[in-house]
């Protein structure tokens, strides 16, 4: 019985040993030599996981940033030009500057501007409501209200204005990402660059609509005017769809396009107050009537005055 045993384990030991050396010429055979830069290009990021460079995860990121010949296209939001700088000196490349951008809603749609036509009951969801009907409002271009955005938002720079009922966007907080500009069916929300000291001007209306049933559906809507296109003097408003757009890379901040809009679809962010140019009195009617009595009379004087003096010369 102990020999049985003995055998057995002899056996099983072989089978192992082979098994293990198998394996190791296997291995070495197939093995896949990583990058060893890759982990410290990883390290170097934020590891937020985001998506917003494009790739699924930040070890992807890294992974493509070392099989890379140039930087160029290649951009971590949350971690900005900092991080990409790290990255570059690891790889022994260079990475350009980009600026700070920020996410921004483009509707100002609150119940003060749009009035409720309908309810809605049905999915808390803006997709899914976006795929049945327009909207709770005739504006079918504006916000529905759902925080689908404020949900994709993995760095908690969103949350849902009870009183608007719109998403407000925390700046010192969003990372420009990109989670809620794919999440919004309405495509409502853009990234922009900050702008000198967090400085912005945009046209807050996504409605294509023509300007009679835009204003009709929405006080605050974009009506295609035109008077801001025809009043910038830098090119950086494009006329398209019957409403405005902005580009914030022409844009100097000058504030010319905001003063002549008609129907505040125009924001600027982070500007002082404007003065208000104080409004001369008009004087009444009829104080003007009664100066210009006085006037002819003193004219009639001046005649008489002067034919008096003549008749005394001659």
């Amino acid at each position: 019985m102990s020999d049985v045993i003995l055998y057995t384990i002899i056996i099983l030991t072989a089978i192992g040993f082979i098994a293990a050396v198998i394996l190791y010429f296997v291995a070495q055979k197939f093995k896949v030599i990583e990058d060893p830069r890759i982990d410290e290009v990883e390290a170097a990021l934020p590891n937020a996981n985001c998506g917003g460079c494009g790739f699924p995860g930040c070890r992807a990121f890294a992974e493509t940033c070392c099989k890379a010949e140039s930087l160029d296209g290649l951009f971590c939001p949350p971690g900005g030009s900092d991080t990409m700088k790290s990255v570059a000196s690891i790889l022994g490349m260079e990475a350009a500057e980009k600026e700070p951008q920020v996410a921004v809603l483009r509707c100002n749609g609150s119940p003060q501007n749009r009035n409720r036509t309908n309810a809605y009951d049905g999915a808390e969801n803006c997709t899914i409501a976006a795929n049945l009907y327009g909207g709770d409002t005739d504006c079918t271009h504006g916000c529905l209200g759902l925080g689908e955005c404020v949900d994709a938002c993995g760095f908690d720079a969103m949350y849902m204005d009870p009183e608007t009922g719109l998403p407000v966007i925390i700046e010192d907080m969003c990372t420009a990402c990109g989670a809620c500009v794919t999440a919004c069916p309405k495509d409502l929300i853009e990234l922009r660059n900050k702008g000198k000291k967090s400085k912005r001007i945009y046209v807050a209306c996504m409605n294509t609509d023509k300007g009679g049933p835009a204003k009709k559906a929405c006080d605050v809507a974009c009506i295609g005017c035109s008077k801001c296109f025809k009043e910038c003097k830098y090119d950086a408003i494009v006329m398209a769809n019957n409403k405005a757009y902005i580009d914030f890379n022409k844009c100097v901040l000058c504030r010319a396009c905001v003063a002549v809009c008609p129907t505040n679809a125009i924001h600027e962010i982070n500007f002082p107050a404007r003065k208000v140019k104080p409004v001369a009195e008009e004087k009444p009617a009829s104080n003007n009537i009664e100066a210009k009595v006085d006037l002819i009379e003193k004219a009639k004087e001046n005649e008489n005055n002067t034919s008096s003096n003549e008749d005394n010369k001659e």
